[in-house]
């Protein structure tokens, strides 16, 4: 009796045909730097050093996290590609860095190449809003790691930053003023205890589906847009676990804190839900939630109010919801 990798759960002829769906969706993303394409072992890319004088390499690397659990629950799947990317290149802009290209992972127990395509197409959307190409990934079948319908996803980013024109937070001083982005909602931290919430208190997972799967917003553009017309920022802080608290800090520098007014935004209604029916006391939803806003900035506060302005001119949400001060 012979054995085959497929009867060991490996299908090679679902992971050519799932490679034939979605080269296409990545082709679409390439930018002119790209050299060759997918189907090499590694992926090239000639960054172009006529437009930086000291150019400086960035990279992030992110998941979805139990996000996946919902999406899985719910068999839909065309959201979850741009939370990958999402979390990747939201932390490159955070020191002013342009995403260039980026990566996937995809592991799962059994492919389905037609199931699984939106999550693939989702990534290259995402990228294409942020001119960021696609530039290659690996797909792996392991049966016996990933139990049923479950996967996971990992991403991969690179940008590059002009040296002079990195924003670090370095210069932040007493005074200057904080700036919130709205969020598209949860985005994609704090999950755990979203499912844990949803499951106690039996919440229709499908009535609320568009709210709880809402995907992570994307703040490249609107961060190029600013920094083409601005040198005012002085930090960004993507607002992931831990909140604004755990945050914002991270841009800070030492003797200095964030003092943040909570109540100088409306929360998106979601999270108002999930605090009702889990019972989740409020310095909890601060410290797990961005409770509505997904990146905040620091500025000179003789700049913020224009520098508002013009964030909401190119339709974003945006408030004054601070300052920094002295930590005494």
């Amino acid at each position: 009796m012979t054995t085959t990798y497929k009867q060991a759960g490996v299908d090679i002829g679902a992971g050519d045909d799932f490679v034939d769906i979605i080269a296409p969706m990545a082709k679409k993303t390439y930018r002119k730097e790209v050299v060759g394409g997918v189907g090499p072992f590694a992926a090239l890319f000639e960054l172009d050093l006529q437009k930086y004088k000291k150019p400086i390499i960035v990279s992030s690397t992110d998941g979805v996290g139990t996000k996946l659990k919902l999406a899985i629950d719910l068999k839909k799947y065309d959201t979850i590609g741009q939370d990958l990317v999402a979390m990747c290149v939201n932390d490159l802009v955070c020191c002013g860095a342009e995403p260039l290209f980026f990566l996937d992972y995809f592991a799962m127990g059994k492919l389905k190449p037609l199931e699984h395509a939106p999550i693939i197409e989702g990534i290259a959307n995402a990228c294409k809003v942020c001119n960021c190409t696609l530039i290659g990934g690996e797909t792996a079948e392991m049966p016996g790691m990933y139990q049923k319908e479950d996967f996971d996803l990992a991403g991969f980013a690179v940008g590059v930053v002009e040296k002079e024109k990195i924003i670090s937070g370095n210069s932040i001083k007493s005074g200057d003023a904080l700036i919130g982005i709205s969020s598209s909602g949860i985005h994609s931290n704090g999950y755990s205890l979203v499912r844990k919430i949803i499951a106690d208190a039996n919440i229709d997972l499908k009535k609320h589906a568009g709210e709880i799967l809402a995907p992570t917003k994307l703040y490249p553009p609107l961060i190029k847009r600013l920094l083409s017309t601005s040198s005012d920022i002085k930090g960004i802080a993507h607002i992931t676990g831990g909140g604004l608290p755990g945050n914002v800090p991270r841009i800070i520098p030492a003797g200095l804190k964030a003092d943040i007014d909570m109540n100088s935004w409306k929360r998106p209604k979601i999270f108002d839900l999930l605090q009702k029916a889990g019972h989740v006391p409020e310095e909890e939803m601060k410290d797990v939630f961005n409770l509505g806003i997904g990146l905040v900035l620091a500025v000179n506060k003789e700049k913020s109010t224009p520098l508002l302005a013009e964030i909401k001119s190119f339709g974003e949400t945006a408030y004054m919801i601070g300052s920094i001060r002295e930590d005494i």
